[in-house]
């Protein structure tokens, strides 16, 4: 099993959550977050003093796969969040060694479905 952590823009959420959707993808997790990278922000005049904006809203969508899934994923999100620009983001993926529903007790890919 993968996880698979994509940093988008907010405004391409609903383009990924579309795709994800279609994938017939079981669970997602997304939360508003805030940072910097290379982008590092941009400057603003508050009261007449420059202030530094070096942190930027995110959208951050974590998900749980398969790995004969990861490509096709990895693959879709890129293609939708991208934009060209700087500040289009990052996916990070990471193996899960077990996965456990609560409910039922059941372990590895039984608990993804």
């Amino acid at each position: 099993m993968k996880k698979v952590e994509a940093f988008i823009r907010p405004e391409k959420l609903e383009d990924i959550k579309d795709v994800l959707n279609a994938l017939k993808l079981n669970g997602l997790s997304v939360s508003q977050i805030m940072g910097c990278g290379k982008q590092k922000g941009w400057n603003e005049y508050v009261r007449g003093s420059e202030v530094d904006i070096n942190f930027i809203q995110k959208i951050k969508i974590e998900l749980i796969i398969q790995d004969d899934q990861l490509e096709e994923v990895v693959d879709k999100i890129t293609e939708n969040a991208q934009t060209g620009d700087v500040g289009d983001g990052k996916i990070f993926i990471s193996d899960v060694a077990d996965a456990v529903r609560i409910r039922t007790g059941e372990r590895g890919i039984a608990a993804l479905k």
